[in-house]
């Protein structure tokens, strides 16, 4: 393959295995792969193999356009700025505009499944960077990426500790996917070539209700663990006096409501059509990761 892949993100986690999948199970040159972050200096390891680092800041317009030129497929990966609402929003449309600007073929972008009928807070992000994708005139491949079995692992151990899971979920149900699992998924479409415009979401086989996910969690631990139902204001004023920020709170409580409603309760085929292979299941993804679910230096969000 010729084509230059820019990875935007690239020092963060899903970044880092993106760029794994193409060089290691799609044998993408390091060398055709250009990796941007704001702090290049954290991509010493990256350069070492042969692929090539790029200072690329979403708040500086001229920076963004610098570091996407000669590019022909781009990655963006939704940014970390959800603490000031509209600014996340403001730098996906930046990268855009940059991408247009740089002449870039193809733009593949991280979004969330459904997010023209969500009540997640960023969600609005996701479906304005979606619209300004489409707006460019550049060909496109959107990847929702459903909530992340990785997720668990802030709450689960502190959790597990308890013996209780504090849920505003209530009946409803959601399909998880591993990070690693979307990585190696969006790898493949970005190793394609493709030039069609598509948009795919993916998710695990099955979606769980939160006593289901608890049962697997409690027998991959070998410790029980009771769903607690509660209403939105108790979960969030619980996370808050467990000392998470106000946002971080406001997102989680908004997620559970999101799969109360019914809108995370979304299973499709498009992991398998786009690798060929079969998600990890939540039950593996657990058993791998157990140490990480018991250990009590976790206690704490």
């Amino acid at each position: 393959m010729s084509e230059t892949i820019l990875v935007t993100g690239a020092a963060g986690q899903l970044g880092q295995r993106v760029i794994h999948h193409l060089i290691e199970t799609y044998k993408v040159a390091p060398g055709k792969i250009v990796a941007a972050t704001r702090s290049p200096e954290r991509l010493v390891a990256l350069a070492n193999r042969g692929v090539v680092t790029r200072k690329a800041d979403f708040d500086d317009a001229a920076d963004l356009e610098k570091a996407f030129a000669g590019v022909d497929r781009l990655l963006i990966i939704s940014t970390d700025a959800l603490d000031t609402p509209g600014k996340r929003l403001g730098q996906h449309k930046a990268a855009v505009a940059a991408a247009v600007k740089a002449d870039v073929k193809h733009i593949a972008y991280t979004s969330m499944p459904a997010p023209d009928n969500s009540l997640v807070t960023f969600a609005p992000d996701h479906l304005g960077t979606e619209n300004t994708i489409k707006a460019s005139g550049i060909a496109y491949t959107i990847i929702r990426d459903a909530w992340y079995h990785d997720n668990y692992l802030h709450s689960m151990p502190h959790n597990l500790q308890g013996g209780k899971w504090y849920s505003a979920t209530g009946d409803g149900k959601v399909s998880t996917i591993s990070r690693d699992d979307c990585a190696l998924a969006i790898a493949a479409t970005l190793a394609s070539g493709t030039s069609e415009s598509a948009a795919y979401t993916l998710t695990g086989t099955v979606s769980l209700t939160n006593r289901q996910i608890a049962a697997i969690v409690s027998e991959a631990a070998g410790k029980p663990l009771e769903v607690v139902d509660v209403n939105d204001e108790q979960l969030g004023q619980g996370m808050r006096g467990a000392g998470l920020p106000g946002f971080i709170a406001d997102m989680l409580v908004s997620a559970d409501a999101n799969i109360r409603a019914g809108n995370f309760d979304i299973v499709t085929g498009d992991f398998t059509k786009l690798t060929g292979k079969q998600p990890q299941p939540l039950k593996d993804f657990f058993v791998a990761h157990k140490a990480a679910l018991t250990a009590a230096g976790n206690a704490a969000h």
